[in-house]
């Protein structure tokens, strides 16, 4: 059964890489015929990113974008987001592009099929690429995935990634949400 997407995009500083990312996913969620919508949130940026999003919601009509007002950062940008997507299910998704927009066609593609709750990727899996990914980071990365799978003895080696797809009753089952940073993707 389709649903409506909604693309939950924190945003601070990323005047830059706003343009091209918001464009390419809107791009590529039309070209597949996905009824979406694509929710930006601007982290009080101290760019231009709010006259970027202006600009752009004249080109794209599936863009709606918020300002957070309140305490700013990563998890609460996410969760203000969470309180404001209209669709029927919700992915969240980098401003910068770190994510391809192909495979949250893939994404929501496996949804529809197999009315999943959640597809989640994987960046470490068969079919994962990881590109320009700092070593430091890289171990630190596979560390917090072991101790979270080592704790909750579950299989899923991604913990961390922030790219992920849910159905709009598993946010609502799920709140309050409580991580004000990074660590959200892990709760």
């Amino acid at each position: 059964m389709p649903r409506q997407l909604s693309i939950v995009i924190p945003a601070y500083n990323e005047a830059e890489n706003l343009i091209p990312t918001v464009t390419k996913l809107h791009e590529v969620l039309a070209n597949n015929g996905i009824d979406h919508e694509i929710v930006v949130i601007n982290d009080a940026s101290r760019d231009n990113s709010l006259a970027v999003l202006t600009e752009l919601q004249q080109k794209i009509p599936t863009l709606v974008f918020y300002t957070n007002t309140g305490v700013n950062g990563f998890g609460y940008a996410v969760r203000f987001g969470l309180e404001r997507f209209k669709g029927q299910c919700v992915a969240l998704f980098m401003a910068d592009m770190s994510d391809d927009p192909e495979d949250l066609v893939r994404f929501y593609r496996k949804m529809e099929a197999t009315d999943a709750d959640c597809v989640f990727g994987n960046r470490w899996g068969a079919g994962g690429k990881v590109i320009d990914y700092p070593s430091h980071k890289y171990w630190i990365n596979r560390l917090a995935n072991y101790i979270i799978r080592l704790c909750f003895q579950h299989g899923y080696n991604d913990t961390t990634n922030a790219f992920k797809l849910y159905k709009r009753e598993v946010i609502e089952g799920i709140k309050p949400f409580l991580s004000p940073h990074f660590n959200l993707t892990i709760e």
